[in-house]
Formats: structure tokens, sequence, C-alpha cells
């Protein structure tokens, strides 16, 4: 902080100091009660400051309470009436408001004031809180400004942004935080401001930048070449453009375009040629020499535009020879094409057809016992979960060789279903089977059926004999008999989660089907549900 006295003052204070004291006891008071805020290194750099706006600990008593600014004396100073006040609000008040005293309006000069430095030293005595936000330090006045100086909570201004930042902080803010601080840029290593980082990213020679047509990532120089001549999704126009043609594609399809319209171009072409030659002017933009504007304005030598004509008429015929042959060649490609394209359906027809007969050998070769795996049983679950019908078939398979051909039928019901809610369903269908004709109907035996424990091998199985009644055991009309014959409530789903029944997202269903002349036991009605240790 600056002094509160000028040369002017001092000079003042020290003529009236010597009405009151000894010169050398008034020098000697006034160097030694002199606080370190008071303090000006120029005459020029005097302000009107007013007393000590700080908080004390504890408050302030009013006798050290300047009348005129409210606040602690700062340089105080007496007047013959005894009252204390600050030495530049009473000298500025009696600048303004006339020679009185603002208390009591007894007269008052300038020269009349003198030091009170007994308040002084009281003052700078007090003790006071540091001014600086998330400080807790306490002080004597008069280490005030000392303390400020070195206070890590001490504000200063940003030099590049002008905010205000802990003196301690400086340094990181301006090289980290302030948003006008320099940086380089990791691409083309031009200084910027930062706060302009969004626009120099838009105008970084540098930068990575994707291609709209083909979003292939290049720098922003290239962009500009890439999109002329190299990125095949660019929008083009046909070469034959000048001659008339309007189509625009993509770059990659320019050489089919090429192809398919060679014909319409040879047209384009040769009209324009026709207009070239009847309005007398030189084809594809050829402006004639000077000399041949000379010669036609002076009637000399006619026009060399004939010469330029007879050869592009030689060019138009070589391209529609060229253009005969390529149309030759592309009904002989066409023919080709359609020839593989039909050889390949063929294929495509005996592979599936030899596919089909490895799976019916296959299920031919199973005995009677088939595992059915059901993969993406997860998946499964979150549809009935959302309360779609799940119904899944597995693929057909023989009770053996020869044998009857049987399928399984797996629901999971809804949460909604009514009597059967979240169970899974699991039902027998007979198919269509190549030994039909020599085998005996109804299918009568006894049919097994498991979900597969994966671990521990506890699975739950269900026994049941066939009903020679039932639609489900004739012999099928059709590629696989409407009706099944099984279990609604076969398993709980919430039993899912006591076992391993589910790996991998696989759930393992077994089958085992024993025609009645299996020496198996047979056994009447349906038999009480429970787990066995193995099958």
């Amino acid at each position: 902080m600056a002094c509160c006295e000028s040369a002017d003052s001092s000079k003042g204070s020290l003529e009236s100091d010597c009405h009151e004291f000894p010169n050398s006891c008034a020098a000697a008071m006034e160097k030694e009660y002199l606080s370190p805020t008071e303090t000006f290194s120029t005459p020029s750099l005097q302000v009107d400051i007013q007393g000590y706006d700080v908080e004390f600990d504890p408050p302030l008593e009013s006798k050290y309470e300047c009348p005129i600014c409210l606040m602690a004396l700062r340089c105080a100073v007496q007047t013959p009436c005894g009252h204390r006040f600050c030495r530049n609000c009473i000298e500025k008040s009696i600048r303004d408001t006339g020679q009185k005293c603002p208390v009591d309006n007894e007269r008052l000069v300038e020269e009349q004031l003198f030091p009170d430095n007994f308040a002084k030293r009281e003052i700078l005595s007090l003790t006071v809180r540091c001014p600086n936000n998330g400080c807790r330090d306490k002080m004597e006045l008069r280490h005030l400004d000392n303390h400020v100086a070195e206070c890590k909570f001490a504000t200063v201004r940003c030099p590049q942004c002008q905010e205000s930042v802990w003196k301690s902080q400086l340094e990181e803010h301006t090289q980290e935080q302030c948003l006008r601080r320099t940086v380089t840029c990791p691409d083309c290593l031009q200084p910027y401001v930062f706060e302009e980082s969004k626009v120099h990213e838009m105008i970084c020679p540098f930068a990575n930048v994707v291609c709209q047509f083909c979003n292939l990532e290049l720098i922003r120089d290239q962009l500009e070449s890439h999109r002329n001549t190299d990125c095949l999704k660019a929008p083009v126009d046909c070469t034959f453009s000048f001659f008339g043609c309007g189509e625009k594609m993509q770059r990659n399809d320019l050489a089919q375009h090429m192809l398919e319209f060679t014909g319409m171009h040879m047209r384009y072409m040769a009209e324009y040629l026709r207009k070239q030659s009847l309005n007398g002017c030189p084809p594809s933009g050829l402006e004639p020499s000077p000399e041949q504007r000379g010669g036609a304005r002076g009637g000399g030598d006619p026009c060399q535009c004939s010469q330029e004509l007879k050869n592009m008429s030689e060019t138009v015929k070589c391209l529609e020879g060229r253009l005969v042959l390529q149309d030759q060649q592309l009904r002989e490609l066409t023919i080709h094409n359609d020839t593989q394209a039909g050889q390949l359906a063929e294929m495509r027809r005996k592979l599936c057809s030899v596919e089909g007969t490895v799976r019916e050998l296959e299920s031919q070769q199973c005995q009677g016992i088939y595992v059915w795996r059901v993969e993406g049983f997860s998946a499964h679950l979150r549809s009935q979960e959302a309360g779609q019908a799940v119904v899944l078939h597995s693929p057909g398979f023989y009770t053996g060789r020869p044998g009857y051909k049987l399928c399984l039928r797996l629901h999971l019901q809804t949460p909604s279903a009514p009597r059967c809610a979240n169970y899974i369903s699991l039902f027998v269908h007979t198919m269509q089977g190549e030994f039909d004709s020599k085998l005996s109907w109804p299918f009568q035996g006894t049919i097994r059926l498991a979900i597969l424990d994966q671990a521990e091998g506890q699975h739950h199985v269900e026994v049941m004999d066939t009903k020679p009644d039932l639609q489900a055991f004739q012999r099928p009309t059709t590629h696989k008999n409407s009706k099944g014959f099984g279990y609604v409530t076969f398993l709980h789903l919430t039993m899912l989660q006591q076992r391993q029944f589910v790996r991998d997202d696989t759930m393992l269903v077994r089958c085992e089907a024993m025609p009645r002349f299996d020496p198996y036991p047979r056994r009447e009605g349906v038999q009480p549900r429970g787990p066995e240790p193995s099958l």
C-alpha cells in the first residue's frame, strides 16, 4: 500500500510538531511508528487512500475508527479539538467542505493537524485476518503487507486473460488452464491461442479429415486432390459431357458407363461434329489461328477447318468400328455369363440334394438315441421374457434302420400363458420316413425325454409310453404329423439356474425312442417326474 502523506503534508506535520514536541523527539517517533504500508517511493505516487479496510480480530474499537471513512485510522492525526481522523480523509474534507472539523464544526486548518503516533502504534499492533479467500492466518496489522506479498492465497491477474488466480497457481494457470495461452499444433507445428483451437482445427492443413464420399482418413491438404482424382465414390461427369452426355456417377462406375453407352457417346460426338461443320467452326473447341481469321476477312485461302473435320471423321469411323467389335464381345460375354450362372445354380441344387442325403443318412444311424443341441438359448429366453412365442423344431432322426422317423418340438411358454407360464414344453412328432411302408402302424413303444445337466450329470428325465389310439402316433400323411405327444410342463425355467442345464449358451435335449419290440420293459401311463443320475 502507498503512503497517505505527501511531501508537503509531511512538512506541515513537522511544523505542527515543533509546537508540541522537541524536533528530535518528533522526528524519532515519526520514524519509529511509520507503518511499512504507508511509505511512498516518490511523492508523485500519492493517492487518496482512506482507512484500513481489513477484518480485525477482535473487532475494531470505535475510538480507532475514522469518523469520515468509518474504517481503521490510517496515518492517524489529531485536531486541536481532540478528534482523530485519517490524514487523507481530514485533508480532503478541509479542501472540499471548508476549514472546519467534520465532527463539531470548529475552525480547523491543515497546519493545526498533528500526528497521533500513539493511536498509530496501537492500531498497527492490532490483530487482523488475511484478506485472501481461503487463508486463515492472523497477524499484526504492521505485518499484513509482508504476509500478503507471500500468501499462497493471494490473487493476481493473469497477464494473458486478465482472470484473477492465486499467485501460487499463476504458472500452472498460464501454462495449462488459461484460455489465451499459446499452444502448438501437433500436426502443423504452428502456434495459436488455445481459445481458437476449433478454428485452427478447421483450417489446419495437416489435420486428419475424412472424405465425405468414401470415409477415407487423410490430411486436409490431400483432400481436394483425393476428391478430384482418386476417390472412387466421388461424383464425376461423364467423359463425353463436352459432347452432350449429362450423366453423373461415382468414379468407380465411370468405366462401366463408358462401356454400356459407347454407341450413345458416338452419336453425341457425331452430332457435335455435324453442327460444327454446318457452322464453319473448328471442332473440339479449336480456335482458328490469327492468319486463318485474317485470310477469311481478306477473302484469301479458305479456312483449314475442312482438314480438321476430315481427321475427326476418320476418328469417328475408327471408333464406330471399335464399337461394333465391343458390342460383339459384350454379347459373347453375356451368353458365357448366363451359361455359368445356370451351371452354378445346378451345382448349388446338387449340393443341397447331397447335403439333404447326408443328413438323412446320419439321422438313420442314431438308433433311436438323439441329442439335440439348442444353441443361442439366451436369445430365446429374452424373446420369452418379452412375451414372444418361442417354438423350436429339431432335425428328424430314426429309431433304427429300418425305423420310425421322429422329431422334437420345444416351447418356451410366455409369462402370461395360462397354467403353464414360464415352463419348457417338450413334444415328439412322427415324420414321413424312408421305411414307413415296411413298418407297422401306429407307432408303439417307450420314449424317454431328458434335458441334460452338463456339469454333474443330474439330468431331468421323463418317460412315457405311446398310445396307439392317438393321432400323434399314426402314420403321417404330411411331411410332419401336426399332432405331437409329450409334456406341457416338462421343466420350469427357474430350474435352469439351479443346475447347469445351459452351458456355453447351449442346452442339450436327449430323446431315446424304443419301439415295442425293444427289450426295455414297457410301463403303462406317465411315470412320476424326477432326476436320474445318468442316462
